[in-house]
């Protein structure tokens, strides 16, 4: 197996990154948004200095074949900058080529130089790959005290 190559995405990657938001879409078995729904807002996102997408391709290729996204706010509790880790998506035909694993390190790196204090994201309960990549990883299931925590969500209008 080679090493994957990781790049920061720049305006020059939208159309593979939406390529590849639309593979995750369609993964999940949604419709929507479109694919040009998908662009418009990757080129937001790109524009977006809280925002970054990473992309990586397997060693000797030149297309990327996976994508993760990363949100940066400031946390009240720590002074400093948290990451979310979003969406993290290997296309089929690059599985089991270590560009998940490459995607997590470069977003750790990405956290740290950025002056993060922590990294978060979430994981279906059911993604057992997932998981243990993340757990192999230094994440943890474990909940922050003082006790359990939950994502929660709720659509708007």
């Amino acid at each position: 197996m080679g090493v994957a190559r990781v790049w920061q995405a720049g305006a020059q990657d939208v159309d593979a990154v939406a390529s590849l938001m639309a593979q995750f879409r369609d993964h999940m078995g949604r419709e929507e948004p479109s694919l040009d729904q998908l662009r418009a807002t990757a080129a937001q996102l790109l524009r977006d200095p809280n925002a970054e997408f990473l992309v990586a391709a397997p060693d000797g290729e030149d297309a990327p074949a996976a994508v993760c996204q990363l949100r940066f706010r400031l946390a009240i509790w720590t002074g400093a900058n948290d990451c979310w880790l979003e969406d993290l998506f290997v296309s089929n035909g690059a599985r089991r080529a270590g560009l998940g694993r490459a995607l997590v390190t470069a977003a750790l790196e990405r956290a740290e130089a950025r002056g993060c204090r922590r990294i978060e994201l979430d994981v279906d309960h059911d993604n057992d790959s997932a998981i243990a990549l993340y757990e192999g990883m230094g994440f943890s299931l474990e909940s922050k005290p003082p006790g359990p925590n939950y994502l929660m969500g709720r659509r708007l209008p």
